[in-house]
């Protein structure tokens, strides 16, 4: 029974990123499902559970809804949680602060996360770590 509870905790931090083209998150795993809303390119989503070629994702607010595989990337992204979360030159908040993102901002995930920190990527190629209870999406 335990191990049936460890994997179960481990496949449900399976993450994906929205690929090149916003997602669309329907009620059903189907396209004559609702569409709920839609998810920008770049989110990062928790893979619930995969059904043919379709995926149950849930969000950052813990909303679940269903999308097309086709349409996650494998390269991985975070979503900034926080207000104003430091990302700094070292996995040490004595380092020196490179930037500070706000709520929302989507950073690429380049190392997993270690010891409290995740290295992340901005898009304008900033490069540096963040502390992980300020991010949603490791």
């Amino acid at each position: 029974m335990l191990l049936l509870s460890v994997s179960a905790v481990a496949a449900a931090l399976d993450f994906k990123t929205v690929g090149a083209a916003p997602a669309v998150l329907y009620d059903a795993p189907s396209l004559k499902g609702n569409k709920l809303y839609i998810v920008p390119r770049g989110t990062p989503l928790e893979v619930v559970l995969t059904y043919g070629e379709w995926v149950k994702v849930r969000d950052i607010s813990g909303d679940m809804a269903w999308t097309q595989a086709k349409g996650l990337s494998p390269k991985r992204a975070v979503l900034v949680k926080t207000a104003n979360a430091k990302v700094r030159t070292d996995a040490d908040e004595a380092s020196t602060t490179l930037f500070t993102a706000d709520k929302g901002v989507i950073l690429e995930l380049l190392e997993p996360a270690v010891n409290d920190w995740t290295k992340v990527r901005h898009r304008d190629g900033v490069t540096g770590f963040i502390r992980n209870s300020d991010i949603w999406g490791i």
